[in-house]
């Protein structure tokens, strides 16, 4: 039987959030099964394994939504699913993910990258409807695969049920409830924009708002709002476009070089990596003068979802992190590296202005290291540095 999610009003939109989060935390005590949830025509599963979220799709767009996540975590796997039969295989996402697990081209805390990052997406779009229904059916047969070990906890979906609702609130300071993301923006007939606008070559009908945002490395709100003059213009149009076909998920490898503030390996093997986690570029820098000249390498990652696959990519000796992060939580940026083999026990100093008894006790039930006020003075930051880093 159907239950109701839905809200009398669009103004209450932010409470769909908060009911589809007790929902899941009903269903944690379940066994295998799916969590259907209904809007008209469009639907959307969340599968359950063991009362942990194993995966998310839609029947809008799920390649493309699995393409951008794969793009986003795994830049350097060539995945390609001609060897494997996909046709009515309602798991054919998490079959996928098998296969570069099992090829070792995907590592599980990639597979739970990919996983949370389709995850966001349909929540974030849920959030805008109001009249939501749903249905759980039990699977009658145990889900085995290999990414289960990625599956997201009820910890797990809650960081990214708060992220969704942080992303909901900044689309609704900025007045975009009313544009769905996985429409594409197509310039009217006749209308050309300067060479130099950026956005030119995506308004072309191909592309939806979520592909613009991952080739931009922006937020789907930022995005949004530089194209509210042209929308306010009336020469801009949203429609929908179809999604990609399985046959299309093929990626070339791509050749990335390291960022420029991290040198070769190779010949700087003696030198230990530094990650910073902080959305300061100012800070990064002043960091970077402090820890280069000491003989260290230094690692920037400015937003911490998209910078993931450049942790795992580099492994770094050390994290620095910030708490207050765009779209993220660094408490739960933080517990989640701890609940990853790769980052369990890669040592992580808290970088904060809020630097008080409860934020300390905080930092270290998720798992901190050490906690530094910001900006760090620099002897300071060495001192903790060579304590849990040996040249």
């Amino acid at each position: 039987m159907y239950r109701e999610l839905g809200l009398e009003s669009q103004s209450d939109n932010h409470q769909v959030l908060e009911k589809l989060t007790t929902e899941l935390e009903q269903l944690s005590t379940r066994a295998d099964g799916e969590l259907l949830i209904y809007h008209g025509e469009d639907r959307w599963r969340l599968h359950i394994i063991r009362g942990k979220l194993l995966y998310a799709t839609d029947e809008i767009h799920p390649v493309r939504r699995l393409q951008r996540a794969l793009k986003q975590h795994c830049p350097r796997w060539n995945w390609s699913t001609q060897s494997y039969h996909f046709s009515n295989d309602k798991f054919w996402q998490c079959h996928l993910l098998d296969q570069g697990i099992q090829q070792k081209q995907l590592s599980l805390i990639q597979a739970k990258l990919v996983i949370r990052s389709v995850l966001l997406e349909c929540l974030f779009e849920l959030s805008s409807y109001p009249d939501l229904k749903s249905d759980w059916k039990p699977s009658q047969k145990p889900i085995e695969t290999l990414c289960q070990g990625a599956a997201l906890s009820s910890w797990g979906m809650q960081a990214v049920f708060s992220q969704a609702k942080r992303m909901q609130q900044k689309e609704q300071a900025a007045g975009l409830v009313l544009i769905n993301p996985s429409l594409a923006p197509i310039l009217k007939q006749g209308v050309h924009l300067p060479k130099t606008q950026v956005f030119d070559k995506y308004l072309n009908g191909k592309f939806t708002l979520w592909d613009i945002a991952l080739h931009l490395e922006k937020s789907v709100a930022e995005v949004t709002c530089c194209l509210l003059p042209l929308i306010d213009q009336k020469i801009l149009e949203f429609q929908e476009i179809p999604d990609l076909t399985i046959t299309t998920l093929k990626q070339p490898v791509e050749t990335k070089h390291p960022p420029s503030e991290v040198r070769s390996t190779k010949n700087f093997e003696k030198q230990p990596l530094i990650a910073c986690i902080d959305d300061s570029p100012v800070l990064a820098h002043s960091l970077k003068k402090i820890l280069v000249p000491a003989g260290y390498q230094m690692l920037s990652i400015q937003e911490p979802m998209r910078g993931f696959a450049k942790l795992i990519e580099h492994k770094p000796d050390l994290i620095l992190l910030d708490l207050l992060l765009p779209n993220a939580d660094g408490y739960s940026i933080c517990k989640f590296l701890r609940e990853s083999s790769a980052f369990e026990k890669t040592p992580i100093i808290i970088l904060t202005a809020k630097n008080t008894p409860i934020d300390r006790v905080r930092a270290k039930l998720v798992g901190a290291t050490e906690f530094l006020s910001k900006p760090p003075q620099p002897q300071d930051l060495l001192q903790k540095v060579r304590q849990y880093i040996v040249q």
